[in-house]
């Protein structure tokens, strides 16, 4: 398999992703309520290229995969709420 087929799923996947959370709220409904963000763990260039080609060797449609979008789609949301 070539490393630019991974590469172009990934982006791919990075841009499906992006443009989901543009509609997404940042504000609670409720004033003056605090709310606790949990920390967002980062992985390192190399972790994350691991991923993506272990990702790529997946079937497509893989359960796997969806799950690994709405994991970023929530980590996305803590990088948000965790804003001043």
């Amino acid at each position: 398999m070539s490393n630019a087929r991974c590469w172009k799923q990934l982006l791919a996947a990075l841009a499906i992703i992006t443009s989901l959370l543009s509609g997404c709220a940042t504000v609670g409904s409720e004033p003056g309520i605090a709310t606790v963000c949990p920390p967002v763990v980062e992985y390192s260039r190399e972790f994350q290229a691991r991923a993506a080609e272990e990702l790529a060797r997946l079937p497509h449609g893989s359960a796997i995969a969806e799950m690994l979008s709405d994991y970023a789609v929530i980590r996305d949301q803590v990088r948000m709420c965790s804003r001043p």
